[in-house]
């Protein structure tokens, strides 16, 4: 019997095959399960013992920074599978003796953007027939325009006068798109119905409204509030601030919220400053106040709460309605969700009767109103169901004083 040796050749080619697709298949496996098990970041308190996965360590990074004073150390760490395979970069949080004060009153916002956001084009009708320079070049909404030929853009207004002073020339538009920064070139249209030169966009560069104020720093005055970003009301893009003022705010009523029918608290922006914000993020703007909030001066502190220790349950909110009065409300906590990276961490459920009766429940204008549970500081509500006035949703304290900067 003669052995052909080409296919042992053949088969061992193929069973060494096998094998190693089943350990590529192996290591992606495990290492897809403890991306999913290890958390992008962890809080704790000082003191603590930072958690550790079965089969990981963690190298601890010397990059540090305080917030709040030194109340909240940021450190970052390396998770490694059997102590040498890189896993993921976990952020460590870690908090100190932090107290806050409890806000509940509201606070206007004046905003104006770095760059301007593209939110819609137009046709301009020129005597060859109608287009969108801009679109057709490849510009698109939601880009932030930052340049025009070298020059920073920061208003509509200038954006107007350098496409229009152009005399039909080429210019070179530099723009954000995501976290990328590209530059286009476009070519404004001649408009026969206005004889001046268009790139024909819809552009925004400010915005103004009416939100909560979530806490209050003890002694320095900054503060968090909304628990969620300042967005264009167009697109829902974040708006890519360069300055921001709060002014005072009178409330002047509340229009109750129903079913498919969001409320919202009815008021105006006074003309005084008050403080600067300082950023804005997804999970809330962040500033200080030019003089400590009268309304604190007889008031305490109160400690905050981790997530992990948030449980489903009755918790209070404090929200201003009415006559400028802040005012404690009953709500239930439910569907926690640490991971949500949208200002949706957990459910906030109106059951005080009065509450009810004035506003039909959450309401727009109510975001950023702290949400309290067993004498600390738990979060922030941030939306309203649309299709339930009654529920909304809240966002952690903790995520908010991770973005504050």
């Amino acid at each position: 019997m003669r052995i052909n040796k080409k296919n042992i050749k053949k088969e061992k080619k193929c069973r060494g095959s096998l094998i190693l697709l089943l350990l590529i298949f192996l290591s992606v496996t495990v290492l897809g399960i403890y991306d999913l098990v290890i958390p992008d970041s962890v809080s704790l308190y000082d003191g603590e013992a930072v958690p550790t996965w079965t089969g990981t360590t963690l190298d601890m990074k010397d990059e540090q920074s305080g917030g709040l004073g030194g109340s909240i150390v940021k450190t970052q760490a390396e998770a490694k599978l059997l102590g040498f395979l890189p896993l993921k970069t976990v952020k460590i949080n870690t908090y100190g003796d932090l107290k806050l004060y409890p806000g509940g009153f509201p606070f206007g916002v004046r905003l104006s953007t770095q760059g301007v956001l593209i939110v819609g084009f137009e046709s301009v009708k020129t005597s060859t027939g109608e287009r969108s320079p801009a679109k057709d070049a490849g510009l698109q909404v939601k880009d932030i325009i930052t340049h025009i030929n070298g020059k920073e853009i920061n208003t509509a207004a200038a954006l107007s006068t350098a496409v229009e002073n152009c005399g039909g020339k080429t210019i070179d538009i530099k723009y954000k798109r995501g976290n990328t920064e590209n530059i286009i070139s476009v070519t404004p249209a001649l408009s026969k119905e206005e004889d001046k030169y268009k790139a024909g966009l819809w552009v925004r560069d400010s915005t103004a409204g009416i939100g909560t104020v979530t806490y209050v720093v003890p002694d320095s005055g900054e503060f968090g509030g909304l628990g969620h970003g300042i967005c264009d009301a167009n697109t829902g893009e974040l708006m890519p601030m360069m300055a921001g003022t709060v002014v005072e705010v009178s409330i002047s009523g509340v229009k109750r919220g129903q079913c498919g029918a969001p409320g919202e608290i009815r008021g105006f922006l006074g003309t005084t400053k008050i403080g600067e914000l300082s950023c804005n993020t997804p999970c809330g703007v962040f500033g200080k106040y030019s003089d400590f909030p009268a309304e604190l001066s007889q008031e305490k502190p109160l400690p905050i709460a981790l997530s992990s220790e948030v449980k489903e349950g009755e918790a209070y909110i404090l929200s201003t309605l009415e006559n400028g009065k802040r005012e404690k409300y009953k709500v239930r906590i439910s569907g926690m969700n640490k991971l949500s990276p949208d200002g949706k961490n957990f459910l906030v459920e109106a059951i005080d009767p009065a509450l009810i009766e004035k506003s039909g429940g959450i309401v727009q204008g109510m975001s950023g109103s702290p949400v309290i549970q067993n004498g600390r500081i738990v979060g922030a509500v941030t939306h309203v169901l649309v299709n339930d006035p009654t529920r909304g949703y809240g966002i952690f304290i903790e995520n908010m004083l991770e973005a504050a900067k």
